[in-house]
């Protein structure tokens, strides 16, 4: 059931790009996505990690450390103990096999967590920020116990401890 906000913003929508007729598919739902967005921002904030909480929480048992940015991005460099599942790539059945239940505590980051390393770590604007669209998704399939780390650090001071090809041994 759509709900009036997301009603009204299709309308908006329409209105705005002078639509003369909606265009449907039940596998794309932009109202819906605004909503899942609406919701995951209501926990979001007070799931978002310092430095210090964030290295406490990956020494926790059992839990998951997810890295949702490309294959090859992910081999440069990524925190050790991260595993990969690149944000085009989450279904149910793909995020099922890295996260083993719904509650299981999942931990993320994203290029715009990290200066020093551009080319493994690329900024991107703001509002494109990976954390955000991982959380959304990850929030909309049902995954309840998710937390990101907030503050933008330097991966030449930080005592997240990384792994990859970029760095040297």
């Amino acid at each position: 059931m759509k709900t009036s906000f997301a009603i009204g913003i299709s309308l908006l929508l329409l209105a705005h790009e002078g639509i003369a007729q909606q265009i449907t598919n039940r596998l794309i739902n932009y109202p819906a996505f605004l909503e899942n967005a609406r919701q995951a921002n209501a926990v979001r904030e007070s799931r978002r990690l310092t430095e210090h909480q964030f290295l406490q929480a990956m020494a926790e048992p059992g839990i998951v450390l997810l890295d949702a940015r490309s294959a090859a991005k992910f081999k440069l460099r990524h925190l050790q103990g991260a595993v990969n599942l690149s944000l085009p790539d989450f279904t149910a059945d793909e995020l099922a096999k890295m996260i083993p239940t719904k509650n299981t505590k999942v931990l993320i980051y994203c290029n715009n967590n990290f200066l020093g390393s551009p080319v493994s770590f690329p900024s991107k604007a703001p509002g494109a920020s990976l954390n955000i669209s991982t959380f959304v998704t990850l929030t909309t399939y049902g995954y309840t116990n998710v937390y990101e780390l907030g503050p933008l650090v330097d991966v030449k001071t930080t005592k997240l401890p990384f792994e990859g090809t970029e760095i040297l041994k």
